[in-house]
């Protein structure tokens, strides 16, 4: 267990498959330890894709329901994060379809201020940042919100969570050379916005605090138990 209780994705293929195996077999224990592993990376590629971070909490609660109930299917053909990370993606990407269509019906513009607010708020509250780091933590998320989706989701997948451009253009099932020039791109975009900043900053963005991964886990296995 690291701190905040978030524990580490990286384990052996065998292990995640093994866990698959029980979690398809109906072991909600098993469960639970496998969103308690993933659950920072799979919220980060939710809230890249969503730029808010209750929507991406209900993003990744409903991905961890489709994803339980397809886990009997899982062979192993990818990793189990790629494979997860793929679920959260099209989650992702159907709310952002369903958003747009609503708008485009209703003629609503939302705020563009909300969510940089709440962000503002969820930082301010963890008193062990300094003022310093937290300030810029959250330039760095603002400017990341304002970059296109395409090379936002690049960036937290190379930059934030450390994947490979084999294992990023897997999860995104997009070329190899397509993930270097976006993830190029989405870097240029930063450092013409915060300069020296960036590479002070970049990897606390979109912290997974212990209480919000305790609160997703709990919701999931509350619903998974409503459901039996």
């Amino acid at each position: 267990m690291t701190r905040a209780g978030v524990v580490p994705a990286t384990v052996a293929p065998e292990e995640e498959l093994m866990l698959a195996q029980r979690v398809g077999g109906g072991d909600r224990s098993a469960f639970e330890a496998l969103m308690r592993r993933h659950n920072r990376r799979l919220y980060r590629i939710a809230r890249a894709a969503l730029k808010d971070e209750a929507e991406a909490e209900d993003a990744l609660q409903d991905a961890y329901i489709t994803a339980y109930r397809a886990l009997p299917r899982f062979r192993g053909e990818a990793t189990l994060s790629t494979w997860l990370s793929r679920i959260v993606l099209n989650e992702c990407l159907g709310r952002l379809r369903r958003a747009a269509r609503r708008q485009r019906i209703l003629h609503i513009v939302s705020s563009p201020e909300d969510a940089s607010h709440r962000v503002a708020a969820d930082l301010d509250e963890r008193p062990e940042n300094s003022l310093g780091r937290s300030q810029l933590r959250r330039l760095l998320e603002r400017h990341l919100d304002d970059l296109p989706e395409d090379f936002r989701i690049v960036f937290v997948l190379r930059s934030v969570e450390e994947l490979s451009v084999e294992e990023t253009a897997q999860c995104l099932n997009i070329a190899k050379a397509t993930v270097r020039s976006r993830y190029f791109r989405a870097k240029s975009l930063l450092r013409e916005a915060l300069a020296q900043e960036l590479d002070f900053a970049e990897r606390d963005m979109f912290d997974f605090a212990g209480a919000r991964c305790d609160r997703v886990v709990g919701a999931v296995l509350s619903r998974l138990a409503e459901s039996v």
